[in-house]
């Protein structure tokens, strides 16, 4: 971030090392701007300019009328990737067991293929596919979003349909044989920050995964997992 007074700089190195180091541990209240201003001989604008960048970065909370905290920083939950791949609902098959109560809405519609989902399905732009959204809850909460894209070709998608992906495709005689993941972190959207209710500073992890059948991509997904509270687990089995 741009500054006019960029010996902010050295304040917020200074806090984010004490809060790196556990000499300021989660909770731990952090300076007021006047009290910035005095312990590193600063300037107002310089003070109040350090917390909107430590608060950015994730690493402070701000309360209303209290002041500045270092932030409780959650745990992170494995995700498995591989595991359940075959369940009807790998995501709650996943967090159920770690005490969690995994719920979840879709809503399937048809939809117009964009030129990237044209691409990754291997489709002509604007070729007819079935779009379908996904909320993951957690306890009520919203964890985790996804949104599928299939062929519309492969019919509509109803409460009676397999809930396997893999099951509903191979009842249609098309065999999945592979997956495909790329992961990658990236700074989430407005609605995604408000339907995950994100802190500021915040970064999601996108998952694009795709189902493949022999060398044709069947079905492909953009999901996006709070990047605070997840870690992916992935197992690579080896054959004899």
């Amino acid at each position: 971030m741009a500054s006019s007074d960029p010996v902010y700089l050295r304040v917020v190195a200074d806090i984010r090392r004490q809060i790196v180091d556990g000499s300021l541990p989660p909770g731990a209240s952090i300076p007021s701007r006047a009290q910035l201003t005095r312990k590193y001989g600063v300037g107002e604008t310089a003070a109040r300019h350090a917390l909107r960048v430590l608060a950015a970065e994730g690493l402070i909370v701000g309360r209303v009328g209290s002041g500045h905290y270092v932030r409780e920083q959650p745990v992170l939950l494995p995700l498995h990737r591989w595991r359940f791949h075959d369940h009807p609902t790998p995501f709650g098959a996943d967090i159920q067991p770690q005490g969690t109560r995994a719920t979840w809405d879709w809503r399937a519609e048809p939809a117009d293929a964009t030129p990237d989902i044209a691409h990754r399905l291997r489709l002509d732009e604007s070729a007819p596919v079935t779009r379908t959204h996904y909320v993951f809850r957690g306890d009520g909460k919203p964890i985790q979003l996804a949104t599928s894209y299939e062929p519309a070709e492969f019919g509509e998608i109803t409460e009676e349909s397999p809930r396997s992906l893999i099951a509903r495709l191979s009842a249609i005689g098309v065999k999945v044989t592979e997956i495909v993941e790329q992961v990658y972190t990236r700074v989430p959207q407005p609605a995604e920050s408000d339907a995950l209710a994100l802190p500021a500073g915040v970064q999601v992890l996108h998952v694009e995964r795709t189902h493949w059948a022999g060398d044709r991509p069947v079905e492909t997904s953009d999901i996006v997992i709070p990047g605070d509270r997840f870690r992916l687990v992935y197992t690579h089995p080896l054959h004899p």
